[in-house]
């Protein structure tokens, strides 16, 4: 199995890397029988002196420049565009990064899972325990457990770089939009979509000097990271805000006077409020092009308001004593904030959900 490796290159973006580069690769380089195929990019580093020692040391290490930094996520689709058009007997990427994170026994690790399962995206988890630094620990677990919650995709450690991506994969990656930390996270995100299973391998948990040679940034880049749930946040709120409004106003004008009112109050506040969610999610959240999604759309919008108007009725009625202006919105604002989960949901996957193309010849 092991002469199969060849098949599997090795990209390493690099960012004003030091001397554990170095190490990375001789250790790389120490294997018997080694023959991959190793990119390295030089992401707009300040200092040429190790890509030099590199170039020195390791003659068939390739080595892509960017002039300036242009994010770990381009340095990525710089590699992979570089693959697609040179390497044609390539299977798959094991992507690395170059601050000594990652121990070669692990990639190794990854690249026999590789072997059995060269279909699938192979990631390489860390066990996120008590000596990992708090900023690591709680960014890896809010982001774990906000993924499975919006999008269903189990994986326990979603920020890690050391991957092995198919080849099939990487052709649809290189298309997408996002060119920093936020890139790999898309990349889970867009696995469902792509057919792409996940297959997660335990792996060593280091951090350096408690993280010191990173350049995540800390806000910058976890605001990309989480922009999408943002975005749809921000809609949701916006909506939310107009359709509480609007039925605050007309349970107001209505109630007492019309047994049908907290229903007739919640269906004129949500048309209120429809057209600004649905131009929102369109063009900024799910980012759909076309008018498909507005039929799909309108059912959702109905299901949601009907099921919105029965439920508050409902428990209004249950706790009678509540039966007041005040009382009545409170319900809803619960009621809608479950619902809000669901929307989540169904937009994502059916109202707004892209149609894959393969750029397979």
């Amino acid at each position: 199995m092991n002469n199969k490796l060849c098949d599997i290159a090795i990209l390493i973006p690099a960012f004003n890397p030091d001397e554990k580069l170095l190490k990375l690769l001789f250790e790389i380089h120490q294997q018997k029988g080694f023959n991959q195929d190793i990119i390295i990019i030089n992401d707009g580093s300040e200092d040429d002196l190790i890509f030099s020692k590199i170039q020195q040391n390791y003659s068939k290490v390739k080595i892509l420049t960017h002039e300036k930094n242009r994010g770990k996520g381009q340095s990525l689709k710089t590699g992979f565009n570089f693959i697609l058009t040179n390497k044609t007997n390539i299977k798959g990427v094991a992507t690395i990064d170059s601050d000594g994170q990652h121990k070669v026994v692990d990639l190794k690790k990854l690249e026999h899972h590789f072997m059995k399962h060269m279909n699938d995206l192979i990631i390489g988890s860390r066990n996120f325990g008590k000596d990992v630094p708090l900023r690591s620990k709680v960014g890896n677990i809010v982001t774990n457990q906000l993924v499975n919650l919006l999008t269903g995709i189990k994986v326990s450690d979603t920020q890690t770089g050391l991957r092995i991506i198919p080849i099939r994969y990487i052709k649809q990656l290189i298309t997408f939009s996002s060119n920093r930390y936020e890139f790999e996270f898309d990349m889970l995100l867009a696995t469902k979509k792509a057919g792409i299973n996940i297959r997660e391998v335990p792996i060593q948990t280091v951090y350096l000097d408690n993280n010191a040679t990173s350049h995540f940034r800390v806000i910058a880049d976890s605001l990309s990271i989480y922009s999408r749930f943002f975005k749809f946040a921000f809609s949701g709120m916006g909506s939310f805000l107009i359709d509480i409004v609007c039925f605050y106003i007309f349970i107001y004008l209505m109630v007492g006077k019309s047994g049908n009112a907290i229903l007739l109050a919640t269906i004129i506040a949500r048309l209120c409020s429809a057209i600004f969610n649905y131009i929102m999610n369109k063009k900024f959240v799910f980012s759909a092009s076309n008018s498909q999604p507005l039929i799909k759309y309108v059912v959702l919008m109905l299901s949601q308001m009907l099921i919105s108007g029965l439920l508050t009725t409902l428990l209004t009625h249950l706790a009678r004593q509540m039966y007041e202006t005040g009382w009545i919105t409170l319900i809803k604002i619960i009621v809608d904030s479950f619902l809000f989960l669901i929307s989540y949901q169904i937009q994502k996957h059916i109202v707004f959900k892209k149609v894959v193309r393969s750029n397979a010849a």
